[in-house]
């Protein structure tokens, strides 16, 4: 959860170190690092901590001074002589909430800790998903671009054997411009994938810090376990910030019903008279009166119970819908990975015996080179689309790991 402890130590990296590309595992260490979000969490949970220690305290004494008793009529009127009774008063007062008040304010502050926390954990999870994705989408927007690439530098032999029949003779002029027709189809379906590229990489650097945020090494092959998953589901930390909300309004309940117990103060003054007359000192006792409870502290503790029934209701929906989102995930997972072995089995190898099959009839004379070159564009294209369904497997893998289970980087 303190992982981000580690920011000071990359801070000290150079700047070429953090330029360089990055592994999987780098790129989360690094987003736990540098992300704002977390430290901003981080933050919010000291300042509650801080909160704590004051939290059940007695408050504050309260100093009182006046003058007591000073005539306004009769033959002393307005003098500060004559009179037994003006005095100077100094005095203080000392509030004692009950008991119980106190503890139910040391409960509402630890509950407002656990709060903080789960909180914290909520975006150290978000954080990891959102970073563990943007590496697998440029990993594979990266590699969808080299595979088109190598469609390009295959075309420049196909110019020069087109070329080369032209010169025989063997073919006609206007066949000379298919191959740039298709180069130009390659380079709008290349200006996507380096769309694409663009976008994963400023995902990237914006989760890690690294303006030239790059990948390196392979992705992590995950294994997706339903049956483990859904044993753990209460301890998601989506499932334990409403336990800590819960257990929030729990303690507005307790601070509620510790109204209906008397408060007290004791307080104390010293009164200075004229010399002639002898100094006083007094002490007090007060205590409040809760008698009109049934208007007054009851309405609020229905009120404070309702939010904790309505808390303990909304942990429970979360749980249902937490369970939903993860068989719905599972199940297109589990669709992605058929969709993936179709591509690999038949797709990709139909596309290219295709391919081979119809540049053969080419060279052959029997079919003309833009059919030829239309065949060689949907082999790329079915590689790339393979590439683009292992993608999506490797996200399902990445997201119900990262969202339904216990990763860490």
């Amino acid at each position: 959860m303190r992982i981000f402890y580690l920011a000071p130590l990359l801070a000290a990296i150079p700047v070429a170190a953090l330029a360089e590309p990055m592994t999987f595992d780098a790129a989360l260490q690094r987003a736990a690092a540098n992300a704002p979000s977390l430290q901003a969490s981080e933050a919010g949970v000291e300042a509650k901590r801080s909160t704590a220690i004051a939290a059940g305290r007695l408050p504050d004494p309260t100093l009182s001074v006046g003058v007591d008793n000073f005539p306004v009529s009769g033959p002393p009127a307005f003098t500060l002589n004559g009179d037994s009774m003006t005095m100077a008063r100094v005095g203080i007062e000392q509030a004692f909430p009950n008991p119980a008040k106190r503890r139910a304010q040391r409960g509402r502050a630890q509950a407002d800790i656990g709060v903080a926390e789960a909180d914290l954990a909520v975006e150290a999870q978000n954080v990891r998903l959102e970073t563990a994705l943007a590496w697998i989408d440029l990993y594979y927007a990266k590699r969808r671009l080299a595979q088109l690439e190598r469609l390009d530098e295959s075309l420049g032999d196909l110019q020069a054997t087109v070329s080369a029949r032209l010169a025989s003779g063997s073919a006609r002029p206007s066949q000379a411009l298919e191959p740039e027709q298709l180069r130009a189809a390659v380079k709008d379906r290349r200006s996507e994938l380096e769309a694409d590229v663009a976008k994963a990489q400023a995902r990237l650097a914006r989760l890690t810090g690294d303006p030239d945020a790059d990948v390196s090494g392979e992705p992590p092959v995950l294994e997706v376990d339903g049956t483990a998953l859904r044993a753990h589901v209460a301890s998601l930390p989506r499932l334990r910030a409403l336990d800590a909300q819960a257990r929030a309004a729990d303690a507005d309940v307790s601070l509620a019903r510790a109204d209906k117990r008397p408060d007290w103060r004791v307080g104390t003054s010293y009164g200075r008279r004229d010399p002639a007359y002898g100094d006083m000192v007094s002490v007090t006792l007060s205590i409040d009166l809760p008698f009109f409870a049934k208007r007054r502290q009851d309405p609020l503790i229905a009120a404070r119970e309702s939010e904790a029934s309505r808390a303990r209701l909304m942990r429970d929906a979360g749980e249902r819908d937490v369970l939903t989102a993860l068989d719905s995930d599972l199940a297109d997972h589990a669709m992605h990975h058929q969709r993936l072995m179709n591509a690999r089995q038949t797709l990709v190898p139909l596309a290219k015996r295709r391919a081979e099959l119809d540049m053969a009839s080419y060279a052959a004379g029997k079919l003309d080179l833009g059919s030829a070159l239309l065949s060689t564009l949907a082999e790329a294209e079915a590689e790339v689309d393979a590439l683009s369904r292992e993608a999506d497997v490797a996200r399902d893998a990445i997201r119900i790991n990262y969202t339904y289970g216990e990763m860490r980087p």
